[in-house]
């Protein structure tokens, strides 16, 4: 039997790009699930479909607002299901933080609706709960959090996450519902949302704009904040290794396990605000002084200045990504630079 996958925000950034990789990678069919009333768009779907023609039988799209429960004949439409991928979500920070309420809300009722579907399968192997780094807050000293860490969310969109995995944990503990929780850190790629940072400062560079970027002042100096990138092919590599080591290994509460499986996807090493735009300027031609230091502690509440997480669980388990962080990040640029549709005036 073909394993079966609904992957919900299939039309959304990394939803995408999982898709694709899934395409290219195994031979299962896969339901998107996707409003495609925030952030998903069908543009991505039509340039992945366009890429892999010979695949475009194995998906099936629905659209589906999921802050509302699936009725029973979207229920029917999706069919049998082995593995559900929970990408969905709201996830633009600022947006948290100036509109709270809703942001929170379609979160919650985001993944009480998949868990609520989940317990309607009878055949679900594996439910992957797709989170964040920010779920612990900023790491102390630059240090990194390991795994099941204490969370201490900064701003409104974390809290919305740490509320998303503590609903999870309920439903496999209650409900034994096969939930494996994966946090990564901040994923770069083309096709990615105007409002994130690598296309808002290739944005601000083409209208001669500078950037701000999150840091400290220290004894009289800007210390820039940093971040640990991956493109979201490897977060979409990672996703897949898990799987197939999951699907062999239990992860249910009544298997005696003593909590779901969890593992960090983290970027290879450490990049600093103000390195990365001008890594970016530089892949651009347009090498100059862009950067504007602001202290986070003066003017940007709720953002945290450094993530930083261990990958114990998925080292332990060989997983090791594919595409180093420059050539991500290179082609990344290039590619956005021929296509600059996705470069929206946003600046």
């Amino acid at each position: 039997m073909t394993t079966r996958v609904l992957l919900t925000g299939g039309g959304g950034f990394v939803g995408h790009h999982t898709l694709e990789h899934l395409l290219k990678n195994t031979d299962w069919e896969i339901v998107v699930l996707d409003s495609f009333r925030n952030k998903g768009l069908s543009a991505r779907l039509r340039d992945i479909f366009t890429a892999n023609p010979n695949e475009i039988k194995r998906v099936t799209v629905i659209t589906h607002d999921l802050t509302s429960p699936i009725d029973i004949v979207t229920n029917k439409n999706i069919g049998d299901i082995d593995v559900i991928i929970n990408n969905a979500s709201e996830s633009h920070v600022d947006r948290s933080i100036t509109h709270p309420r809703p942001f929170i809300e379609n979160n919650v009722s985001l993944i009480v609706t998949m868990l609520e579907y989940a317990r309607t399968l009878k055949n679900l192997k594996l439910f992957i709960q797709v989170s964040t780094d920010e779920v612990y807050g900023p790491a102390v000293n630059g240090l990194p959090h390991p795994e099941y860490d204490m969370m201490l969310p900064s701003n409104p969109y974390s809290a919305s996450k740490v509320s998303q995995e503590a609903v999870a944990i309920s439903y496999w503990r209650t409900y034994d519902i096969p939930v494996v929780i994966s946090n990564t850190m901040n994923i770069i790629g083309e096709r990615q949302d105007i409002e994130k940072f690598v296309p808002l400062t290739m944005a601000k560079i083409l209208l001669g704009n500078k950037i701000k970027i999150h840091s400290s002042f220290i004894d009289g100096k800007w210390a820039s904040g940093s971040r640990y990138y991956l493109h979201a092919r490897n977060q979409a590599d990672a996703l897949l290794f898990a799987i197939k080591h999951c699907l062999n290994n239990p992860n249910k509460f009544s298997e005696g396990i003593k909590r779901p499986h969890r593992f960090h996807v983290g970027g290879e090493r450490e990049v600093f605000n103000d390195e990365m735009v001008n890594m970016i300027a530089s892949y651009m031609g347009k090498e100059g002084n862009w950067i504007e230091y602001e202290d986070v502690k003066m003017g940007r509440a709720g953002h945290d200045l450094t993530y930083a997480l261990e990958r114990t669980t998925l080292n332990n388990w060989g997983w090791v990504a594919p595409i180093p962080f420059e050539n991500s990040l290179k082609h990344t640029v290039e590619w956005t630079m021929k296509n600059k549709v996705w470069l929206l005036p946003n600046a």
